[in-house]
């Protein structure tokens, strides 16, 4: 007899929680896990969401609201802090950050170097 899960790809855990947050993000406000559940996607169990979302919680990067059993979950951080915190950390393990910032900027495509121009001077005029 097959596995259950043959045929289908395993997500590891920081797939999840990108999926997770990504669900979230998208949201009007806060989910409870069973919206979290059906805006991910119905191949994932609601126990795999609750564990997600409660490890989430235990790294800080969602806030849980209301009693056990109803809790509704919320980001901490939009989808851009997280993002720009994440592109922070990758420079700052870097052995060499101007090489590092010089890959980033020549792989933009036209439009996102336009607007890379556009953020660092009006950074330059506060």
């Amino acid at each position: 007899m097959a596995p259950r899960d043959a045929g289908r790809s395993r997500r590891s855990a920081g797939q999840l929680e990108s999926e997770i947050l990504g669900a979230l993000w998208a949201a009007d406000g806060p989910m409870t896990a069973i919206e979290v559940q059906a805006a991910v996607g119905g191949d994932l169990a609601y126990n795999t969401v609750h564990t997600i979302l409660s490890r989430l919680h235990g790294k800080g990067q969602v806030h849980r609201l209301g009693p056990a059993g109803r809790s509704t979950y919320r980001p901490v951080k939009g989808a851009a802090e997280a993002a720009a915190e994440q592109m922070r950390a990758a420079l700052d393990a870097g052995a060499d950050r101007n090489e590092i910032l010089l890959r980033f900027v020549t792989a933009l495509d036209a439009d996102d170097e336009a607007a890379l121009r556009a953020a660092l001077e009006a950074g330059a005029s506060r």
